[in-house]
């Protein structure tokens, strides 16, 4: 962890949600964060958590762990919010990866930063680096890669992934491979490369690149945008959401609220 963000936690306590111990912070103060510790040299690391994270992560302590390396988590999910102010305690909103490729990007572009886009389909970093730049016309985009399927079982590409990042020396690393193989992987990037910043953004890639449009901001307000991807991926997060998700939701509430009460 960064020294910059060590006097950060020392000024202001996480929230506990479960396994997780999640920071208050809004989008914009997490942007002023970022923004602040680039102009220090100081690099770090934003977990995305949502609710198949924090189910994995309660499963499996080795993936608490991970995220506990982390130097920022934020609540990718309003069950989360719901949950941690259901205990009494305050998280202002959530902070979802997808809004921050954007966010982020705005702000490397305003100080003159570089970012990596890592992951997505061949083609979809590219197409997203290209969205943004137009959004963005002072965006310094270092590179994009989509690694193969299976890269991180072979430790050449593996070492190619990594090496290609080190190369292009990137302000902003925005990692698109869902968890935890995105954590996994900063986990090593931040090694050789400590001085940037990652933020694991699972399908923010292809949603900046136009192949996925979120929710209106009302029914993400109203915490329904699980909703519209089920809507457009089906097949892929019926169970994920209905068997494995809502349940775990429902008793991550549920334990809030007697958490409360034992306050």
């Amino acid at each position: 962890m960064t020294a910059e963000l060590v006097s950060v936690r020392t000024r202001q306590e996480t929230v506990t949600v479960g396994v997780l111990e999640i920071a208050p912070l809004t989008e914009t103060g997490l942007v002023e964060l970022v923004d602040h510790a680039w102009t220090r040299g100081a690099g770090g690391w934003v977990v995305t958590a949502n609710v198949d994270i924090a189910r994995a992560a309660t499963r499996r302590p080795e993936l608490a762990e991970l995220i506990r390396q982390a130097d920022v988590v934020v609540a990718d999910g309003m069950p989360l919010v719901w949950a941690a102010r259901l205990a009494g305690d305050d998280l202002p909103e959530r902070v979802t990866g997808s809004s921050l490729v954007f966010s982020l990007s705005a702000a490397a572009a305003a100080a003159g930063r570089s970012i990596y886009l890592l992951g997505g389909e061949p083609g979809v970093p590219e197409a997203a680096a290209d969205a943004l730049s137009a959004q963005y016309p002072e965006l310094k985009v270092a590179g994009t890669h989509s690694p193969p399927f299976g890269f991180e079982r072979d430790p050449a590409e593996l070492a190619e992934v990594i090496d290609r990042v080190r190369a292009a020396n990137p302000d902003l690393v925005l990692v698109g491979l869902g968890f935890p193989k995105q954590e996994r992987l900063i986990e090593r990037l931040r090694e050789v490369h400590p001085e940037a910043w990652y933020v694991g953004c699972g399908a923010g890639i292809p949603m900046a690149a136009g192949e996925f449009k979120r929710a209106s901001e009302r029914v993400q307000r109203l915490g329904g945008e699980w909703l519209h991807r089920l809507a457009l991926e089906p097949k892929r997060l019926a169970r994920r959401y209905f068997v494995d998700d809502a349940p775990f939701a429902l008793r991550l509430l549920a334990g809030a609220a007697a958490r409360r009460v034992t306050r």
